[in-house]
């Protein structure tokens, strides 16, 4: 009995003191500082080894201006903690707010003096010079301890410190100095690099960290500054610039290297439509492949290109064939499977061949994320022949397999578009309105951008007319039936004008335009576009556009007038860089 009454006692006090501990907190944040003040001061006396409360009740007692009694109690804990010599800096600030520099001063080189033996104390030192915005003592706290123990590694504080005094070319150095140190802090010192590295190459922090890694590659031929250079020149869309690093560092490592950042390069290359870089990539990986697979992705890779540069569709076709004559139809080949199926769809409008080709792929023995890739696809090309209660089927068993993976969003984005398709709006719209916190960047904004045309097309007409219209419309440009789809679009811009929806219309059919040649309509959509409205949220698309029309058609003085168009009036657009580099390379700059 007497042992559970004092378990109870224990527990009770226990409760209480947490209980102490979250009030102080409270008042603390809340900015109550003499409320948080005498709750602290008694939780430290209890307990005056933690530092937290006595560097809290510290900062109260200031925010108060009672310097008196910060001094008295700092000085007291300075009798009993000697060793804690991190407190001089505060009593040294206690005095820099009452403008006594001298004494200030006395305070901080006696912190700075102790790391001379008590090196173990210079986090705390460094520290406390930094939350007081004492920065230079604060690199000079951490250049002491590592100037006299080289296992020390302040780096990244020193780094941090560098970059709040605006010091870029020491904060890059620093980071850079953590990596020469050690290899495996390249991927840390990205996530405080990439802060400041844009897609610009004419920026100037990308050209400071270009140099600097250029200069320590003269002197060093690490690893790493090949692949932090060619993560810059991805950041840049420089892809070749990326591919002659990679190149460089499998050249001269294969073995730990392998090819997996040629192929990655390769990858990322194509999806931005570099297709050259791409097809590069892919050669080089093919050429010194080490396993079927790695082959077998390289081909698939370089027909993708061989797709998007080849006129001839039956030259591609007897592509695929050679392939699955060299390796088969079977689970290793499912990719360069679904690729000819969305070939035989889109390319050759054979929806019925690309059906059985992926149905049958589904009975190779494969995961879930592969078969679930083969559901999106046999999906697509159901949507492409109009059945689109087959397709919803596809789609939601994805959604439903993989639930919180990026396939399972793209396939609740493609519940979505097929619903638009259908003039289920409505429910296109519930599934949009989960996809804007999507994980995947791509598909957040495709769902904005649907949800944002069937918002603002459904205030004006109740009926939706004209978005059932336009879905239509849509749904024959995803079919690849350009001429019906341009008719379609035709039709809302007479029969609909002054409709919210005629800018999405105007840019849709611009787009159709385009696709089939007919170059002279789709600008004079474009310049109808900017004529409506020039605050419309597509107008700065509608002058890149033009400026790449222009741009494709060797109209150079025409593309300039464009492309300066987005670089002065649009200055948050997405094609800002774009625009910008096409401008210098109009003009003669030298962008090497």
């Amino acid at each position: 009995m007497k042992n559970l009454i004092i378990i109870l006692v224990l527990f009770c006090s226990a409760l209480l003191y947490g209980q102490d501990q979250q009030l102080a907190y409270d008042y603390f944040r809340k900015g109550e500082y003499e409320k948080s003040a005498s709750i602290y001061k008694v939780l430290y006396e209890e307990n005056n080894f933690n530092s937290n409360y006595f560097t809290r009740l510290i900062y109260c007692y200031r925010q108060l201006e009672d310097y008196t009694k910060t001094e008295e109690i700092i000085t007291n804990h300075l009798k009993k903690y000697p060793n804690q010599i991190q407190f001089y800096v505060e009593l040294g600030y206690n005095y820099e707010l009452q403008y006594d520099h001298v004494r200030a001063k006395e305070n901080y080189d006696k912190a700075i003096n102790g790391l001379q033996e008590k090196q173990s104390y210079g986090y705390s030192v460094g520290r406390a010079f930094q939350n007081n915005h004492l920065l230079d003592y604060a690199l000079q706290s951490y250049q002491i301890v590592m100037d006299a123990n080289p296992n020390s590694n302040f780096n990244i504080q020193i780094a941090t410190i560098y970059g709040e005094k605006g010091e870029i070319d020491n904060m890059f150095n620093a980071y850079l100095d953590m990596v020469e140190k050690n290899e495996k802090y390249r991927t840390t010192i990205l996530r405080y690099v990439g802060k400041y590295i844009t897609d610009d190459s004419e920026n100037e922090y990308n050209i400071l960290f270009k140099n600097l890694l250029l200069k320590r590659l003269q002197s060093n031929q690490l690893n790493s500054w090949n692949q932090l250079l060619s993560w810059l020149f991805m950041q840049q869309k420089q892809y070749g610039r990326a591919f002659i690093q990679e190149k460089a560092l499998h050249m001269r490592d294969a073995d730990s290297i392998g090819l997996i950042g040629i192929k990655t390069l390769g990858e990322i290359a194509f999806r931005n439509e570099d297709f050259n870089t791409s097809k590069n990539c892919f050669t080089y990986v093919l050429e010194h492949a080490e396993n079927p697979i790695e082959s077998i992705d390289a081909k698939l890779y370089l027909l993708y290109v061989f797709i998007e540069t080849e006129s001839d569709l039956e030259i591609v076709d007897e592509k695929f064939q050679e392939l699955f004559s060299e390796y088969g139809i079977n689970s290793n080949t499912i990719d360069i499977q679904v690729a000819y199926a969305d070939f035989l769809t889109f390319k050759r409008n054979q929806s019925d061949k690309s059906i059985d080709i992926l149905k049958n792929a589904l009975n190779f023995r494969s995961d879930d994320f592969e078969k679930g890739n083969i559901k999106l696809k046999l999906g697509d090309v159901l949507v492409f022949k109009g059945s689109f209660n087959e397709a919803l089927i596809y789609y939601s068993q994805v959604q439903t397999k993989l639930k919180n993976h990026v396939l399972a969003q793209e396939a609740r984005f493609k519940v979505a578009q097929t619903s638009f398709y259908k003039g289920d709006f409505k429910w296109a719209q519930t599934q949009l309105k989960v996809l804007k916190g999507s994980t995947s960047q791509l598909i957040a904004n495709d769902a904005l951008d649907l949800s944002l045309i069937i918002d603002d097309n459904t205030v004006q007409d109740s009926l939706k007319t004209a978005l059932k219209l336009y879905a239509k419309s849509d749904l024959l440009a995803f079919q690849n039936k350009d001429k019906a789809a341009i008719d379609s679009l035709s039709v809302i811009l007479t029969e609909h004008k002054g409709h919210a929806i005629e800018d999405e219309t105007l840019f849709k059919q611009a787009e159709i335009f385009e696709k089939i040649g007919d170059l002279t309509s789709a600008e004079s959509n474009y310049l109808k576009l900017i004529e409506i409205n020039t605050e419309d949220i597509l107008v700065d698309d509608a002058y890149f556009k033009l400026a790449e029309l222009y741009f494709k058609q060797n109209n150079t003085e025409k593309a300039k007038e464009y492309y300066q168009k987005i670089i002065f009036d649009f200055p948050s657009s997405i094609h800002l860089v774009e625009a910008r580099k096409k401008f210098r390379t109009l003009r003669g700059d030298d962008l090497q």
